[in-house]
């Protein structure tokens, strides 16, 4: 890891890697936006194909499922034939992907394009990351390149709702894809003007097995996740769930036995790359989870509108996007150890702050937790991935990389999940002996169940005065976001002080000698 006065006052990069991280930067933009662009077009694509329930549930998911089972497996090919090549090789996928998707007649096609989408997209995450740690030497400078690149995700979250809206006023649904193809084709061009080759010395070959049984592992358990956070806590959910977890056991044990494995165990043994990964994943669970409840607040407690909803929250993704930018300055003034502290305290803070607004059910509360739980977020994030892949060997980079980006969506399917379990068991408690009379026993089950089912049923009745139970379901949902908050709240303080005793023992420097600046 690249720690050293000496070393941080050494080979500083010029404008043309300064380019190359805007380019990239742009790619991780486009990957971004495919995430969340999507939900607008859902209507149109809808009316278009006549999707089946099943269908558009695959329709939205299938993107993410394929990111995360083959960010792993992209991450060490690039250190196997060279992370360029995988980067290029990935964004000419991606347009043929976005050109594919763009024209489907029907529903499985574009469920096939979209996963096929999603192949390509885990080329990205792991690559441009693993480019830029290998583009610069200097800490002062890759702090700053890696909060470049973490601003364009958080853009791309910001921008693609927003693009999207409007290109579906004007064009055929299929132009949410089509956008995609000139990024991408640019990329392609400048890509290798701008960014050297790396790949590691030995060019061992990817163990296949190694592959099905990633996916094997993967797929299954954020499948499952996915659906308790949608459908609730089933017993059928733990199924694929815990078949992925025997099958993770399988792989770890054959991890251990092969020369040049799929994911170096040794990087597990370095303290700083394991805690990071912990601070990381813990980070993207609470803040997942709880902006997942901050969404329905809005909506369901406080009864705006999705559009009113959307636009509350440009504020607080502004914070985010300048954090994202901004981060740097804070690892580079206070050190990174320093940074992943405080950035976990003031977390911490924003947590209890958003209990007491959801408990309250205050807008403006909420809306300012918001941005406490982004100051304090963001820096920690950034920090922490710069270490993860600063705490690996070089010729692992891309690896510890995808590990990373992996570990990031774990933490948001499992924050989803759990929380969404937990406030639903909350709410489920608190509702059991509210009086709903003059219901029937299907309206009775939906307003007891959920919040979103209340909301529905008194929408149903059609009646000017808000029924009580509605009020006490509204209670019950803020009631079981604050406690969540709650938990949050001390969690990340327990975490920040396991995470300071496991950085002390590495003796990490606590400040980056910025003598680029």
């Amino acid at each position: 890891m690249h720690t050293g006065s000496a070393k941080a006052g050494r080979n500083l990069a010029g404008r043309r890697e300064w380019i190359g991280v805007c380019v990239l930067s742009i790619a991780c933009l486009i990957y971004s936006m495919d995430l969340s662009i999507l939900f607008l077009a859902i209507p149109a694509i809808v009316a278009d194909l006549d999707p089946s329930a099943s269908e558009l549930l695959w329709i939205n998911d299938i993107y993410g499922f394929m990111v995360a089972g083959f960010l792993v497996t992209m991450g060490t090919l690039g250190d196997r034939i060279g992370r360029r090549r995988v980067l290029l090789i990935g964004a000419a996928a991606f347009g043929v992907a976005s050109a594919l998707a763009a024209f489907s007649t029907t529903a499985q096609q574009l469920i096939v394009s979209r996963a096929f989408l999603g192949i390509a997209g885990a080329t990205i995450a792991p690559s441009t990351l693993s480019l830029i740690v290998n583009l610069f030497n200097n800490d002062a400078e890759r702090n700053r390149a890696i909060g470049i690149w973490g601003t364009a995700f958080a853009l791309g979250g910001l921008i693609g709702p927003l693009l999207g809206g409007f290109l579906l006023q004007y064009f055929h649904w299929g132009a949410v894809f089509l956008i995609n193809i000139p990024i991408m084709f640019i990329l392609l061009i400048a890509a290798p003007i701008l960014l050297p080759e790396y790949k590691s010395e030995d060019g061992a070959r990817l163990d296949l097995l190694s592959v099905l049984l990633s996916l094997a592992t993967v797929l299954p358990i954020i499948y499952g996740f996915k659906h308790v956070a949608a459908d609730g806590f089933d017993i059928r959910h733990l199924l694929p769930i815990g078949g992925g977890l025997v099958v993770g056991w399988l792989f770890l044990r054959r991890q251990k036995t092969l020369p040049d494995p799929l994911i170096d165990l040794k990087l597990f043994a370095l303290p700083a790359f394991t805690a990071s990964l912990l601070v990381n994943l813990a980070g993207m669970f609470f803040v997942f989870g709880v902006f997942l409840y901050q969404n329905l607040f809005l909506q369901f407690v406080l009864s705006l509108t999705p559009l009113e909803a959307a636009l509350w929250s440009v504020p607080s993704s502004i914070v985010f996007t300048v954090m994202s930018l901004q981060a740097y300055r804070f690892t580079n003034h206070f050190g990174p150890v320093r940074t992943i502290l405080l950035g976990l305290v003031i977390n911490s803070a924003g947590m209890l702050l958003m209990s007491v607004a959801a408990y309250c059910e205050s807008l403006f509360g909420v809306l300012g937790a918001t941005m406490v739980i982004a100051v304090g977020f963001v820096p920690v994030v950034l920090t922490t991935t710069g270490l993860i892949v600063g705490s690996a060997p070089p010729e692992n980079s891309g690896s510890a990389s995808a590990i990373s980006e992996t570990s990031a969506e774990f933490g948001g399917a499992l924050g989803i999940a759990l929380l969404g379990s937990l406030g639903t068991l909350i709410y489920r408690m608190l509702m059991d002996g509210v009086n709903v009379a003059g219901l029937d026993a299907a309206e009775r089950a939906a307003v007891k169940t959920t919040i979103g089912g209340a909301v529905e049923t008194a929408r149903a009745l059609q009646d000017s005065a808000v029924p009580a139970w509605l009020e006490a379901a509204r209670q019950s949902f803020s009631m079981g976001f604050a406690s969540c908050c709650l938990l949050a709240t001390v969690t990340l303080l327990v975490l920040a002080v396991m995470a300071r005793k496991i950085y002390a023992r590495e003796n990490i420097n606590e400040q980056t000698v910025a003598s680029a600046h």
